[in-house]
């Protein structure tokens, strides 16, 4: 999962964030340092704080769907535009191997692969893991982007 937000106390979000998921969705097995990214989408908003963790979970995807909106909610989270400033964003990018496309539950992430923010700390934990719809390791995909956006490790 990747968990990001550049409004408040960015550090306190993210930890909370992985407090409630340890708690609500399942056991964190690993999870990357934290990377100051400059906003994607939208770059005038403020930097991001991004963090990707790897969480073993009994729960099926939509479940773990309902599970993050709830965390996300709990921390504050306002959908009012699109790419728009936020306390916490948790997305789903991987379920094992799975491909899911469903209403409102795409698995793999479908943007993932364009996003440094993204594939900078996924690179970090999980370098050789295989993306099942582009048959490439997530070093690949980091070392082929094109997005020139400004990630550093903290």
């Amino acid at each position: 999962m990747l968990l990001g937000g550049n409004i408040g106390d960015r550090l306190r979000y993210l930890q909370t964030a992985i407090d409630q998921l340890q708690l609500s969705v399942g056991k964190l097995i690993k999870k990357s340092s934290v990377y100051e990214t400059q906003a994607w989408g939208k770059t005038t908003e403020p930097d991001y704080l991004n963090q990707v963790v790897l969480i073993e979970t009994e729960l099926a995807p939509r479940d773990i769907l309902d599970e993050i909106l709830k965390i996300e909610l709990e921390l504050g989270r306002k959908r009012e535009e699109k790419w728009g400033s936020r306390t916490m964003d948790i997305d789903i990018l991987f379920y094992e191997n799975d491909i899911i496309d469903q209403s409102g539950l795409i698995i793999p992430h479908p943007e993932l692969h364009k996003r440094r923010f993204t594939l900078e700390p996924l690179s970090e934990i999980s370098p050789e893991m295989i993306h099942p719809v582009l048959n490439k390791s997530i070093l690949q995909l980091k070392n082929n982007l094109e997005d020139c956006l400004v990630v550093k490790k903290l």
